[in-house]
């Protein structure tokens, strides 16, 4: 009896140092509440520069959404931002980090018909656009989940911020969007968005000004 307690012991000794093995570090699939796994892994890899991320909790989809439901519902026309996640890449310090926020924006903070140098316009959401170290999707949530969204919907801003700048040409633009574009989408599925805010798991990476 006693020789199988000692194995019992051993066994358990063994399960409980599994997490101090446990690499510091993660690839892109676990980055920002598992939103980019699978073909998008790639797509982060390259707005980052990188193929390895510290292993940070960021605050979460279901957090982001209940800030926003908060914000909503607070009747204010704007709201201080929720951090998504940041995407720490490997060996950069924390002012480097690619970071993605939300928070729910103001009716004049969009609408601006020339974008700045370097940066394009594409159809996702309401608005959208993107820069060499970021970009930008702002979107309309009508849901069960937020009273009177259905006459006054939600108005949802997505940030990713601080990315690796690889200069202005279209497909490192159309990266960055794409990125943004992936984690509003997370977070108008789980609101319950009424068409999922106009955004799409396949977005139209066409720029709107056609070039």
């Amino acid at each position: 009896m006693t020789g199988v307690v000692l194995a019992l012991g051993a066994v358990a000794v063994a399960c409980g140092s599994g997490g101090e093995d446990e690499s510091p570090y993660v690839g892109a699939a676990e980055v920002c509440d598992g939103v980019f796994a699978g073909p998008l892994e790639k797509t982060i890899e390259s707005v980052t520069g990188a193929t390895s991320f510290s292993r940070l909790t960021g605050e979460g989809v279901g957090r982001v959404s209940e800030n926003i439901k908060d914000g909503h519902a607070s009747g204010r026309s704007w709201t201080v931002g929720e951090k998504l996640c940041k995407i720490p890449a490997k060996g950069t310090s924390s002012r480097e980090n690619a970071t993605i926020d939300f928070s729910i924006y103001a009716p004049q903070d969009i609408g601006d018909p020339k974008p700045r140098e370097g940066s394009r316009f594409f159809a996702l959401g309401t608005e959208a656009v993107a820069s060499p170290r970021g970009a930008r999707v702002y979107f309309e949530c009508v849901s069960p989940q937020m009273k009177g969204s259905d006459e006054q919907p939600a108005r949802i801003y997505a940030a990713l911020v601080h990315v690796k700048d690889r200069g202005d040409a279209l497909e490192n633009l159309q990266a960055n969007v794409t990125v943004v574009n992936a984690a509003a989408l997370a977070v108008a599925e789980r609101l319950d968005c009424e068409n999922n805010g106009g955004l799409r798991e396949k977005p139209d990476l066409r720029p709107l000004d056609g070039h």
